[in-house]
């Protein structure tokens, strides 16, 4: 997929109002299914789609932003342990789904996506708050 089709590049994805904080390579976003709470998304601000694409400079950034925001939801939401996922199979755009898994995770053994639930959307204040406490974390 190229930039001209990428809803990552057009704007369309991920929704501007969840937006945490422009990280300098790539920017945070609060995923809108909130099924795991502090569920976020790490996304490139340029077009790629595989890691080996980037220069090494630009992956090492990248790589220092996930960090730091995987360490922020960790400490803000209780994670026993945070998931990582670099897919791109629905999204041809690099972005990483940092997941934290708490110690009420209701299958802490199995990937974020075999676990089956209806997707939970926050009300836009219940949304703001979470916002506002990741970008607490990060300093922001």
């Amino acid at each position: 997929m190229s930039a001209e089709g990428c809803p990552a590049c057009t704007g369309e994805w991920p929704a501007r109002a969840h937006r945490i904080l422009d990280c300098g390579t790539s920017v945070a976003y609060l995923h809108d299914d909130q099924f795991f709470p502090g569920w976020s998304v790490l996304v490139l601000k340029r077009h790629a789609t595989e890691l080996w694409q980037l220069a090494p400079a630009e992956r090492s950034a990248l790589m220092d932003e996930l960090t730091r925001v995987a360490q922020a939801l960790a400490a803000g939401f209780d994670a026993v342990k945070m998931n990582y996922e670099l897919l791109g199979n629905q999204v041809a755009h690099i972005h990483w789904h940092l997941i934290p898994r708490r110690a009420d995770d209701p299958a802490p053994r199995v990937p974020a996506w075999t676990v089956a639930h209806e997707p939970r959307r926050l009300a836009p204040a219940e949304m703001a708050e979470r916002v506002a406490r990741i970008r607490a974390r990060l300093g922001a």
